[in-house]
């Protein structure tokens, strides 16, 4: 059975993010609010949680889910190469709505799905969001909704897309103002001297990203 807590309730949400660790330790799924939208959430190094995060949400294992961290140091210990564009990318935009594709360090023994070599990458500027990552570790997080539908902006609408499936929902009020996720960008290319690449643009804006960087591949 779900359980939902008020994370703007002192009380409440010690009890949440206990109950919400515990959940993630025995590879159950969570919802918690983020500085973009709500997601739902797995142990990235679980590949039955993940499996149940993707099942969830009706998405199949050609579209992996991104994985949160706590900070920027982690970030090399989950990619097989921080060129010096991901390091700018990193420090300028995080914590925030910036997710970077990078290579995935190859002795990582997860399975998010068919990624063909990489992790997609960020640091969001939530504080409940990153107390949890500090103590779980980096977690497979995806938009709280079902494939297709509009991204959940309160708990209620996560709620009512994911149901049951989910065994802790955290509360933090309206996530954002908007239903724009974060702004994907793919780095790998920088690897072997490339560009970087918008995947998908979102809160982060294209032209932030050019000003960062010089140029990006507009292809």
């Amino acid at each position: 059975m779900s359980t939902t807590y008020n994370c703007s309730d002192p009380a409440e949400v010690l009890t949440g993010m206990r109950m919400a660790r515990m959940s993630v330790g025995r590879g159950e799924l969570i919802v918690m609010p983020t500085d973009t939208v709500y997601g739902v959430a797995a142990d990235a190094f679980r590949a039955e949680a993940v499996a149940r995060l993707l099942e969830a949400k009706g998405r199949g294992r050609q579209s992996p889910p991104p994985v949160l961290v706590p900070g920027i140091p982690t970030l090399a210990a989950l990619a097989e190469t921080v060129t010096p564009e991901i390091e700018a990318l990193a420090t300028e935009f995080w914590p925030g709505g910036l997710t970077i594709v990078v290579p995935a360090r190859s002795t990582l023994n997860w399975d998010l799905g068919e990624t063909r070599g990489t992790v997609a990458v960020r640091m969001p500027a939530h504080p409940i969001a990153l107390e949890l990552l500090s103590e779980t570790g980096p977690l497979a997080v995806s938009s709280a909704n079902l494939s297709g539908q509009p991204a959940a902006l309160s708990v209620g609408e996560a709620e009512d897309y994911l149901g049951e499936s989910v065994a802790v929902y955290l509360d933090g009020g309206i996530a954002s103002d908007s239903r724009l996720g974060s702004t994907i960008v793919d780095a790998t290319p920088t690897v072997h001297g490339g560009l970087v690449r918008i995947v998908r643009e979102g809160v982060i804006p294209r032209q932030a990203i050019i000003d960062l960087l010089g140029e990006i591949d507009e292809s």
